[in-house]
């Protein structure tokens, strides 16, 4: 085959091929308060989508719900083309493949920074603990942490924290990637450090889903905004076109607080 038969064939396969993440009417509640209403959303493979909004406006609900974390009240959610299972085992092979990073990085304090990042490949996937042990390194390299590799997490700074918890991720090698704020939890000068990992995963071409409140973040690493409201996306554009030309007061309200700061 040619090389312009496999740049074709190539670009029919992606085409075809389902949205890493898909969410068909969803909606969630907490008792009386409605968090999410009628979330319709597709995200496709190596597409970084930053999802922004007030505090209380469903975003951290958006994302725990994507490897069912947290539970829906109805709706379906796919991810790669493949339902997510109520529960089971069927639900933890799914979650292997969805990689989150949390606010807090929950690290476990008696294992060192290698071992945390090497428990779940050996633990769930199996994998023989030499070669867990290359790869972990090589992660723990990625995030630039290698020397640290045989210290424990109250040794390290949060941002450093922050970055074992993404290799950590990454050690299961997931088909996704959640960010509910992962930079939240830190001092304003470990932000980057945190955020620069981030935009080299982007590069990469890492399907990602990004909780944040770092606009400059936003504009710099995601292909795509989604502004949300009261439990409900309100607006779905790209980056330059959010930033400049909001569509909703709502957008233009939350955006004249933010960037006056």
């Amino acid at each position: 085959m040619t090389d312009a038969a496999d740049a074709i064939s190539g670009a029919a396969t992606a085409a075809d091929a389902p949205p890493m993440i898909s969410m068909r009417a969803v909606d969630k509640h907490f008792g009386k308060l409605h968090v999410l209403r009628d979330i319709n959303l597709e995200v496709p493979r190596g597409q970084v989508v930053i999802v922004l909004g007030p505090s209380g406006s469903g975003k951290s609900t958006l994302c725990r719900t994507i490897n069912r974390l947290e539970t829906v009240d109805s709706g379906t959610i796919a991810i790669d083309g493949t339902d997510l299972p109520a529960e089971g085992r069927a639900l933890a092979r799914l979650r292997t493949e969805v990689g989150m990073v949390f606010q807090q990085f929950n690290l476990f304090a008696h294992k060192s920074i290698l071992e945390n990042v090497m428990l779940a490949p050996v633990k769930v996937r199996g994998i023989d603990k030499k070669k867990a042990r290359t790869e972990a390194l090589a992660l723990l390299d990625r995030v630039g942490i290698a020397n640290q590799a045989d210290k424990y997490p109250a040794q390290l700074s949060g941002g450093q924290q922050q970055r074992v918890a993404i290799a950590r991720a990454l050690a299961m090698n997931p088909k996704v990637m959640l960010f509910d704020e992962p930079t939240s939890a830190l001092d304003p000068e470990m932000v980057n450090e945190v955020l620069e990992v981030m935009v080299g995963l982007a590069k990469e071409g890492m399907t990602m889903l990004v909780v944040t409140h770092e606009m400059g973040f936003a504009r710099r690493a995601g292909e795509r905004v989604l502004f949300m409201a009261d439990g409900q996306i309100v607006e779905d554009s790209d980056p330059e076109t959010f930033f400049t030309a909001p569509n909703s007061d709502r957008a233009k309200d939350f955006l004249g607080k933010i960037l006056s700061h």
